[in-house]
């Protein structure tokens, strides 16, 4: 009897701990199914407003607070516009002194902490640049997915997408360069985001699902008097963008992919995101895992040479990117050189390409889109 009850309370110990483990790892997964649009990744640290001053700002000295570039620097009702590290400035040795472009909204108080964001801007096409726009509603799957449509003269449009950590806001970016060179732009928020429609299951399916809303917008571009479209993804919209070329209905009408910082991995993406939650080594495949079971995400096609892959792409990207690796972007070059071209940026968090070096990015960017006019 006392081996019976020796060997239960075994058994019931072992099966709480599988319980616990399978807890563990559901939650640690939650780093990238839950990964909040507008809000910064766990990879992204917290800095402190120490003092503002005519034209520069003083943070906490951090490797993230010295990037290169051009950022929205968000808080807690809060952003603003910084530039580059102000060579000039003598701060203390714990201390870093950024260019102070604008306060778009709020105020910055010492002691307010805040994070660098690659959403330099917040509002609209009009209220942030002064560009005329229309709001429109792109019929999708679960229901109508917001947008903004920026006309333009030429029959080839963009559709602007972005990725994890970020908001439709990001296309703002690069909407200046696009409205210069008279591209109709179209960005677009899909399932999840704000004033979209919200999945069944409440998961970030890494662009796996979300890539059937751009296969929407592309509907809807072709619908208004698009000949062509260039997709321009960021991080997962750069995935949804892969996705959307190979499989949508109207993939002949895709004439060209921009991928910024794209997740080629996501299992990769998914353990970065985990870790820097803190998760412990040992959960992070049980963090996979459970990602798996709750979303059906297939296996990982990071070693994939994207044979489906017919028409020509622009990866940009760069070593610095810790949340989806430069090295499978370098992988999808070399394996692909007669459709994949690859522009490099050091120094430069995920999603942040055009923030590092705008000017360079933008020069890329005419480069691969002149050809496609």
């Amino acid at each position: 009897m006392r081996t019976v009850r020796a060997t239960a309370a075994a058994v019931t110990a072992v099966l709480g701990a599988g319980a616990a483990a399978v807890a563990a790892g559901r939650l640690a997964s939650d780093a990238a199914l839950k990964a909040p649009a507008g809000r910064p990744l766990p990879t992204e640290p917290r800095l402190t407003v120490h003092g503002t001053a005519a034209g520069q700002i003083t943070l906490t000295r951090d490797l993230a607070a010295l990037r290169p570039g051009r950022y929205g620097l968000s808080g807690d009702g809060s952003h603003a516009i910084v530039g580059p590290v102000l060579a000039g400035a003598t701060p203390s040795a714990d201390t870093v002194v950024r260019r102070l472009e604008s306060v778009t909204h709020g105020t910055l108080k010492p002691g307010d902490k805040v994070w660098l964001t690659p959403n330099a801007h917040v509002g609209d096409p009009g209220s942030a640049l002064g560009i005329e726009h229309a709001d429109v509603d792109v019929p999708g799957e679960l229901g109508a997915l917001p947008a903004w449509f920026v006309p333009g003269a030429r029959d080839t449009w963009v559709i602007a997408v972005h990725g994890l950590g970020t908001t439709r806001e990001l296309a703002l970016n690069v909407m200046g360069f696009l409205h210069r060179s008279r591209f109709p732009v179209l960005a677009l928020a899909y399932r999840g985001d704000l004033g979209a429609p919200r999945p069944a299951d409440g998961l970030n399916h890494l662009g796996e699902t979300e890539w059937r809303d751009l296969d929407a917008a592309i509907r809807y571009a072709v619908r208004y008097g698009a000949r062509q479209v260039v997709l321009h993804g960021w991080s997962t919209g750069a995935t949804m963008a892969l996705r959307a070329a190979e499989r949508s209905g109207l993939r002949e009408r895709v004439s060209g992919l921009v991928l910024d910082s794209p997740v080629l991995s996501w299992e990769t993406t998914l353990r970065a995101l985990a870790a820097a939650r803190r998760t412990p080594g040992a959960l992070l495949p049980l963090a996979v895992r459970a990602a798996r079971g709750r979303t059906g995400l297939s296996g990982d096609r990071a070693t994939a040479p994207y044979d489906g892959l017919r028409v020509p792409a622009l990866v940009i990207h760069g070593p610095g990117d810790t949340v989806a690796p430069w090295r499978f972007s370098r992988r999808l070059a070399d394996a692909r050189p007669d459709m994949v071209s690859l522009h490099t940026v050091g120094d430069a968090p995920h999603g942040a390409m055009w923030n590092a070096d705008p000017r360079a990015y933008e020069e890329a960017l005419r480069r691969f889109l002149t050809p496609l006019m």
